[in-house]
């Protein structure tokens, strides 16, 4: 069975993994071989001017493969899961309307779940008109009668909500108005359904060599010039913002304003990095139904583990996926 035949029963390949265990390399390499195009699944990689510190893929390690949704968005913007699910689906749909085959790759399990199903997040029910009218309601007559609104039509969310939050009693009740129903109503049941005919392939290796890979990495981006990309957005005015709470950054930066010695954010940087790493796999094997490889084999021996996977895909593997739970308080985008 060649490549092709393989692919064709896929809409989508997704690598994921923690940091530090190979995705790009062996991505690259599986691209090559299916005719295929890379799509970031990382969500600090989307943001221009942090290269060094999120391990971003260089234009050589590309190797000639399309990639898409890397450097998109300026460093001092914001870019929410929702905005990413968007553009990762209209970048699939003009992959396969050139015959090639999608691949996501990158660690950030939310933000490829929430392409792979049918996830829908609330900041879809906006209306800038009733935001505006109920933010004038709230200079009007006060955000006790605002909540208490919101205690009638919507006890459940409104007992999570702080009576002083003014800006999430105001987006509640506005997604009560847009949607006809409340936050929870809006978002039940959805994450549980596949929209793509995908493979999720995740690369794995044992905890304490993961854990010295990631500090290892830690030290070679120090070397590649980390400190000064962190300096660089700060002296932009880069602080302080979504972008720079990547792990590495925000360390950096306390580093710069004096608060640490530099031995102390590096080291920092190393701990941080490897709580993410146990984070990733947690919600990697709790919410995704994922096919794993060993991740300290060569390149050569992992191709021929996915593609031994690619061959059984659409027989056993379908029957055998069985959609994970979604925790709805993490799918919300207020």
């Amino acid at each position: 069975m060649d490549a092709k035949m393989m692919t064709d029963k896929i809409d989508v390949l997704a690598i994921v993994g923690p940091t530090a265990s190979g995705k790009t390399a062996i991505s690259v390499s599986l691209a090559k071989l299916l005719n295929a195009e890379i799509i970031n699944g990382d969500s600090m990689q989307v943001y221009k001017g942090l290269d060094i510190g999120t391990a971003k893929i260089t234009t050589a390690e590309m190797e000639g493969v399309p990639h898409h949704l890397f450097d998109i968005i300026e460093a001092e913007d914001t870019f929410s899961v929702a905005q990413y699910q968007a553009e990762v689906r209209k970048k699939i749909d003009e992959i396969r309307g050139r015959g090639k085959l999608p691949i996501i790759v990158g660690g950030t399990g939310l933000y490829v779940q929430s392409v792979l199903y049918d996830f829908r997040f609330t900041d879809e029910a906006s209306d800038m008109e009733i935001r505006s009218r109920l933010e004038k309601e709230l200079d009007e007559i006060g955000a006790d009668h605002l909540y208490r609104r919101l205690e009638q039509l919507d006890p459940i969310d409104a007992k999570k909500i702080h009576p002083n939050n003014h800006r999430r009693i105001i987006r509640a009740l506005e997604i009560i108005e847009v949607t006809g129903k409340t936050k929870g109503e809006h978002e039940q049941k959805v994450g549980g359904n596949a929209l793509y005919n995908h493979l999720l392939i995740g690369m794995e290796m044992e905890r304490d060599l993961l854990y010295d890979r990631i500090d290892r990495r830690v030290d070679q981006m120090m070397e590649k010039g980390f400190l000064q990309e962190a300096e660089a957005l700060w002296n932009a005015g880069i602080r302080d913002m979504q972008s720079v709470q990547a792990i590495g950054y925000k360390e950096l930066h306390r580093f710069i304003e004096g608060e640490i010695p530099l031995d102390v954010a590096i080291q920092l940087i190393k701990k941080n990095s490897r709580n993410y790493a146990k984070r990733q796999m947690t919600y990697f094997r709790n919410k995704l139904a994922i096919e794993w490889v060993d991740a300290t084999l060569n390149t050569d021996d992992q191709v021929k583990e996915i593609f031994t996977v690619l061959k059984g895909f659409g027989s056993s593997k379908e029957k055998e996926v069985v959609e994970k739970s979604f925790d709805h308080t993490g799918g919300a985008i207020l």
